[in-house]
């Protein structure tokens, strides 16, 4: 699944690309209430941690989330496209671009009081890829969620938006804390700087080009990395499927250390 600086690298390819721009077609594979109309201009385009949408000037928005397999495309008119038809979801069309998206599992037309009022949108935490993020509040969200072990919390859009499966690991790790730690044994500290460090590299991806921002020189501190030493003192990576969506965590036994019997790790 793209995490939020994935995202937000996209809604700006995207606003460069359509925004101030006439559709003069658009295209969609899936069931929408309403359309766009021919003529009508794109606004501009924004990032809500994970979730992206394409605002149109009579104040409706085209929203998508790629969830694990969705992409956003830019082509010239006439290129060939990198991904099959068939997996074509919506196409957004100028005279100059067009715009795809592909294998989006959540493609929807919304008003602007649907957008407020969306049960997942309305109820996201303050957005890790802005210049300054509301980390205080995170803190307080993610306090509220008790006993949730902190590698599934961390995932939890609500609390803060714009973390995924990667920045949750590799946060952990640059803390050196246990993924399956629950929320209420940290302190008040600890979970500040969990969402600061989130933060941190969320916003360096978003400000540079190139290779990720990681957590320790020469690549990826544990994402990834079962089996390999640790970069920082050698020990094997391990790695468990953690929440009810079975997500991969991984860690290191040494600098993440277990203050119990909290999981056995693969």
């Amino acid at each position: 699944m793209p995490e939020g600086d994935t995202i937000w690298k996209t809604a700006t390819t995207l606003e460069r690309a359509l925004a101030g721009r006439a559709l003069i077609a658009f295209e969609a594979t899936v069931a929408l209430r309403r359309r766009p109309p021919v003529g009508i201009t794109v606004r501009d385009v924004e990032a809500r941690g994970k979730h992206l949408l394409i605002w149109f000037d009579d104040d409706t928005a085209l929203h998508t989330h790629m969830q694990m397999n969705g992409s956003w495309h830019v082509y010239r008119s006439g290129d060939r496209w990198q991904r099959p038809t068939g997996a074509m979801r919506v196409r957004v069309v100028t005279r100059e671009v067009e715009a795809v998206c592909f294998s989006a599992p959540v493609v929807e037309m919304l008003t602007d009081a649907e957008v407020r009022r969306h049960p997942r949108l309305s109820q996201l935490g303050p957005d890790l890829t802005s210049p300054a993020p509301d980390t205080a509040a995170a803190a307080r969200r993610l306090a509220g969620l008790g006993p949730r072990e902190i590698g599934v919390a961390l995932l939890d859009q609500r609390v803060a938006a714009g973390i995924g499966n990667v920045y949750k690991s590799e946060v952990l790790f640059a803390c050196g804390v246990n993924p399956f730690a629950p929320v209420s044994s940290l302190g008040d500290e600890t979970r500040v700087e969990l969402l600061r460090t989130a933060a941190r590299h969320l916003r360096a991806n978003v400000e540079r080009t190139g290779r990720r921002s990681t957590t320790r020189s020469g690549g990826l501190a544990v994402y990834g990395r079962r089996g390999s030493p640790c970069r920082r003192c050698g020990t094997r990576i391990v790695s468990a499927r953690q929440g009810e969506q079975a997500r991969v965590t991984y860690w290191c036994p040494t600098c993440q250390p277990s203050t119990r019997a909290q999981r056995v790790p693969s």
